[in-house]
């Protein structure tokens, strides 16, 4: 969708869509037993290199797995007839941008890799996380530090600074393409994010990455029993043939 003139401001909002596309409650729970260290290792079995977002780390250590959608947000380079307070009011802003988001989403926020100008804070974050969007995902930065956290929204990001959005950045538009961590990311791409940061998962190969990553949990678990007990790596991980054939007279059993 083509992006607004952001000077606009009786320019419509840009998409009154509110909901994405339903995620199966098995995807759901199949994903909240994969790792994105597994769900990377897949996609590169699938012939995909680039999934995992660059820079984006966990604002708090001890925030859980989030699977969802992407609803993406974009900024372009900092314009000073453009980026400016009075712009916060526009119809074409991260305030109305937050207004659209559906529950059960990701924002991925496509910063530029900007990290000197904090493109949500408190205040922004808390209405995320009233209106139920599962995490905030971004190559930029946040602000107001304390007050994010307080807000309960799991964020990945690459830090703080004090400055707000328009000190180095432009809004202009959501639900359209973006690049986030050097990741070409479509709305309604599904994300998984943990401890080592977040992956996508194209829409297209989303069920067949999702069985064949359980099938490869379940395996890794299955060799790693087998490092404990003493048995060496090489024909373990990765697997040769005998290798292979034990595991599979083990799920037979199981």
């Amino acid at each position: 969708m083509p992006s607004p003139d952001p000077e606009r401001e009786d320019e419509p909002l840009m998409d009154e869509k509110t909901d994405l596309p339903a995620l199966g409650a098995g995807i759901l729970a199949a994903l909240a037993g994969v790792t994105t260290a597994t769900l990377t290792t897949v996609l590169l079995k699938k012939g995909l290199r680039n999934c995992w977002v660059r820079g984006a780390r966990p604002l708090r250590p001890d925030q859980p797995r989030v699977v969802g959608r992407a609803f993406t947000l974009r900024f372009v380079p900092m314009r000073e007839d453009l980026a400016t307070p009075a712009s916060w009011g526009h119809p074409i802003s991260t305030r109305a941008a937050i207004e659209a988001m559906p529950a059960g989403c990701i924002a991925v926020v496509d910063a530029m890799g900007v990290t000197d100008a904090g493109i949500f804070g408190d205040i922004l974050c808390a209405r995320m996380a009233q209106r139920g969007v599962a995490a905030l995902l971004t190559d930029g930065v946040v602000r107001d530090l304390a007050g994010v956290l307080g807000t309960g929204l799991p964020v990945w990001c690459q830090g703080t600074a004090a400055p707000a959005s328009v000190a180095g950045l432009t809004f202009v538009g959501w639900q359209q393409p973006v690049g986030c961590g050097g990741v070409a990311v479509f709305p309604d791409d599904l994300i998984v994010i943990d401890g080592d940061g977040a992956v996508l998962i194209p829409q297209a190969l989303v069920q067949d990455v999702v069985e064949a990553a359980v099938e490869q949990e379940r395996l890794e678990g299955w060799i790693m029993r087998e490092v404990e007990s003493g048995l060496p790596l090489p024909g373990l991980y990765p697997p040769n043939e005998a290798t292979q054939a034990r595991y599979e007279a083990w799920k037979k059993q199981q």
